[in-house]
C-alpha cells in the first residue's frame, strides 16, 4: 500500500451578513463534499435572505503513513472533524488547506494570519481514514529517557555548568 493517500473534497463556505461596522460578512466553512470536482468550485448550493452557501474551493485531503497517530486522535473524538484553514483573500476568506489531523491544524493557529475552522467529517471520509490507519499505524512503545548523571541527584562528580559563581566586579568601598 502507498505511503500516502489523497481524496479531493469541495469546501462549502457560508457567507453570512453580520451587524459589524468593520466587517459586513462572516465567512465560515460548513461542510466538505468528498470527491468534488474542480468544475464544481463556485457553485451556489443555497441562498437565503442574509446568506449564501457555495463550494468555495476544491482541496485535497492527504494522509501520510507516519502521521497515523494524529488521525487516530481525530477519529476518537465524539464527532470526528475536518479542519479547514482559511486565509484572507480580498473581501473575504479563502479555504487554503483541509486536514483530518488535529496536530497539523494546530500548527496554523499560532501565526495569526490564518483561521482554522472545523466541519463534521463525512462518513465516507471517516471510513477512508480508518482504513488508512488500520493499514499503516504502528504502535510505538513509550520509552522513558534515562537521566544522565549530575544535577539534583548528586550521583556524578562533574560540576554542573550553571553552578559557577557569577563574575562580579569587586566593590570599591
Amino acid at each position: 500500500m502507498e505511503k500516502t493517500a489523497e481524496m479531493p473534497v469541495g469546501v462549502v463556505v457560508e457567507r453570512r451578513r453580520i451587524e459589524n461596522p468593520w466587517q459586513p460578512w462572516r465567512w465560515r466553512p460548513v461542510a466538505v463534499l468528498p470527491g468534488a470536482g474542480e468544475a464544481m468550485v463556485g457553485t451556489e448550493l443555497e441562498r437565503g435572505d442574509d446568506f449564501t452557501r457555495s463550494i468555495a474551493a476544491r482541496l485535497t485531503l492527504t494522509l501520510h503513513r507516519k502521521e497515523t497517530e494524529g488521525y487516530r486522535v481525530g477519529l476518537s473524538a465524539p464527532v470526528p472533524l475536518v479542519f479547514v484553514v482559511l486565509r484572507p483573500d480580498g473581501d473575504g476568506w479563502q479555504p487554503f488547506l483541509a486536514t483530518v489531523s488535529p496536530y497539523e491544524a494546530q500548527q496554523y493557529t499560532v501565526g495569526g494570519d490564518e483561521v482554522v475552522e472545523t466541519v463534521p467529517m463525512p462518513d465516507a471520509v471517516i471510513a477512508w481514514v480508518r482504513d488508512f490507519v488500520e493499514h499503516h499505524h504502528v504502535d510505538e512503545p513509550f520509552v522513558k529517557r534515562k537521566r544522565k548523571g549530575g544535577g539534583a541527584t548528586g550521583d556524578d562528580s562533574r560540576p554542573e555548568s550553571f553552578a559557577r559563581r557569577p563574575r562580579v566586579p569587586p566593590s570599591h568601598g
